[in-house]
């Protein structure tokens, strides 16, 4: 990480309004046709396992994680996970993902999905998803459909449609 002084801590409802513009700025309109926003629609994320970045007082990143269902499995979805552009190449992002996937494992979570580039987040454990093996709502690049176990072993035998989970439903 730079000399740039970040606090990173769990993300509050307050937060809602300045991540939805951040959304806005880096992902644009075209997000709401993402498999991953098909999702979003049913279930709202874990506060407890989405986190804000801030400088300050200016939020500068988000990550975020939904309960989700991988057939009968309960895991997670994380995303989106994004920095605000002229905070990037900072670790800022890396950070907030570290620590996600760290509380998601202290408070049990055995899985967790995402859509997004392997480069990027093998480095934090994440594999890709054997094409046919879990399948999203909508179209998605399967090539970008990646799983980390965050308890060895947790994703064998694990198959199917990726759903939200029901038990969170609006």
């Amino acid at each position: 990480m730079s000399d740039l002084s970040i606090t990173i801590e769990p993300e509050k409802p307050s937060d809602a309004q300045a991540i939805e513009r951040l959304h806005e700025r880096t992902f644009g309109p075209g997000r709401f046709v993402l498999s991953a926003y098909r999702l979003r629609e049913h279930v709202d994320h874990l506060l407890d396992l989405s986190f804000t970045a801030h400088i300050g007082t200016l939020l500068v990143g988000s990550v975020r994680q939904l309960p989700v269902c991988v057939g009968d499995t309960k895991a997670l979805m994380l995303g989106p996970l994004t920095v605000e552009p002229p905070f990037r190449k900072h670790g800022i992002g890396r950070t907030l993902l570290e620590r996600s996937i760290a509380d998601a494992k202290a408070k049990g979570h055995r899985l967790i999905l995402l859509v997004g580039d392997f480069a990027y987040y093998n480095r934090v454990g994440f594999q890709k998803v054997e094409k046919g093996r879990a399948i999203m709502p909508g179209p998605v690049d399967y090539n970008r459909l990646l799983v980390a176990e965050l308890v060895d072993g947790a994703f064998e035998g694990v198959s199917g449609a990726i759903r939200p989970d029901w038990d969170f439903a609006r």
